[in-house]
Formats: C-alpha cells, sequence, structure tokens
C-alpha cells in the first residue's frame, strides 16, 4: 500500500471547553461531541496521528483568546504538533497562545483587519510559526468567526502574505465546513497551482477517506477534518496506517 503524501490532521473546536462542531460556521448549530478535549488529543496521538488543529470558537466570537487553558492542557498531556486558532487579536493573545504550547497560530481576522501586525509577528517569531488562515465565502474572506464578509478576494489575499514570506495556508471554503459534502478539491488544486511552495492545510467538507486521497491526487500537502470524525465517517486507524 502507498503511503499517504497528505497529513491528515485532526480537528478539535472548543466552545466552553468542551469538543463541538458547527455547521458552515453557524454558532446556533453547535453539537457537542465530547466533553474532555485532552482524553480525545491523547486518542488521536495513541492512533498514530503527530498533529491536531485546535480552534478556539469562544475566542473567534468574543475576539480574544478564551480557550488556553486547554490547549495547556493537551500540549502537556501528549506530544502533538498543535496549531490553535481562534481570537489571536493582540500581542497578548499571541504570546498566550505560545506560552501555552503551540506550534503554530492561525492568523485569519487578524490578517485581513491589521495586516501590519501579522507582517510583524512573522519577523518576531518566524513565518513557520504562524499559519495564514483564509476562509472563504463565495470567493472572498470571512472573518471574526465567520460572522463577518470582507472586501478581500482570495488570490490577492494570499499572494499578499506569500509574497511577504507566508509559508503555511489553512483555507477553509465556508460551504462545505460540517456538510460531509467532499472538499473543495478544485478551489485547493488552483491555489497549488498558482502557488506551488505554499504549504496549504484543506478545510472543509472531508466525509471519508476517499476524499483525503483525492486531495492527497491534487497535490494538497495537508488537510484538516472534524466531523467526519465523530460522526464515524472515517476509520480513523486504517487512516493513520495510510499515512504514517
Amino acid at each position: 500500500m502507498n503511503k499517504l503524501q497528505i497529513t491528515p490532521i485532526p480537528a478539535i473546536d472548543l466552545i466552553e471547553g468542551k469538543c463541538v462542531r458547527l455547521t458552515q460556521g453557524d454558532y446556533a448549530t453547535s453539537h457537542v461531541y465530547a466533553e474532555d478535549p485532552v482524553d480525545m488529543a491523547r486518542r488521536f496521538e495513541d492512533m498514530g496521528f503527530t498533529r491536531l488543529h485546535l480552534v478556539d470558537l469562544d475566542g473567534a466570537k468574543s475576539r480574544h483568546v478564551v480557550n488556553d487553558h486547554v490547549l495547556k492542557a493537551i500540549t502537556r498531556a501528549t506530544k502533538l504538533i498543535v496549531d490553535f486558532g481562534g481570537g489571536v487579536k493582540t500581542d497578548d493573545d499571541m504570546s498566550r497562545v505560545l506560552d501555552a504550547g503551540a506550534e503554530m497560530v492561525t492568523c485569519g481576522s487578524i490578517a485581513v483587519t491589521q495586516p501590519d501586525t501579522v507582517l510583524g509577528w512573522m519577523e518576531r517569531y518566524g513565518a513557520e510559526h504562524l499559519i495564514l488562515g483564509a476562509d472563504v465565502k463565495d470567493g472572498k474572506i470571512s472573518i471574526n468567526g465567520w460572522l463577518e464578509d470582507s472586501a478581500y478576494e482570495l488570490m490577492p489575499f494570499l499572494q499578499r502574505y506569500l509574497d511577504a514570506g507566508m509559508m503555511h495556508v489553512l483555507c477553509t471554503d465556508i460551504s462545505r465546513d460540517g456538510m460531509l459534502q467532499g472538499p473543495a478539491t478544485t478551489l485547493y488544486g488552483s491555489i497549488m497551482q498558482a502557488f506551488p511552495h505554499c504549504r496549504l492545510i484543506a478545510s472543509g467538507g472531508v466525509s471519508c477517506i476517499e476524499d483525503i486521497l483525492q486531495l492527497d491526487k491534487a497535490g494538497v500537502p495537508a488537510v484538516v477534518f472534524g466531523k467526519a470524525i465523530y460522526e464515524g465517517k472515517i476509520n480513523m486507524k486504517e487512516l493513520a496506517e495510510m499515512a504514517f
């Protein structure tokens, strides 16, 4: 069996310290799948996964980091490489998240509203520790927990930061998030074609292992998925055997 080239990254989304999932970013659709995110992270590690995507939905909504205590508990309990996003708006937010053990921090809304701040963080902390969050709705970037639309189109937005030295990009097609109807493979393929050196992380819509195989064939370096795990759509042990 050929090993996957793509890196599969399970996700934990947090509201009030619990593992939840939303549908298309709608907080009214919040569904709790697990009470203990630390236990969930340990289970992912035991299966063989090395990465974790941790999203502070409380932070995204309130516009400041809220669940860094959960991040700290996970990084103390596991050896997972954790990337963290949600509510990182200030130098204090960034310091708290890094001090809590995040290896990488996703900068989404602030990359739209305060680009100079993000460019400064790239210089201060190193581009390898930042991820550009690009949440896409109808070709435009959405911000603040997907509650607001911006005027920025995806490709010029990516171009600016990649030209400045950004390495990692997390792109989520909001229309597919939580829908279990397959990822926006064509969109991600076009990003890789335009920016072949981009360390793209695809997100949104993954419903089965075949979806991940299609992203792998499209040359996408990494993929985040969550609801498919909690709904039992993906055999995680089988996926781990294919990936590691």
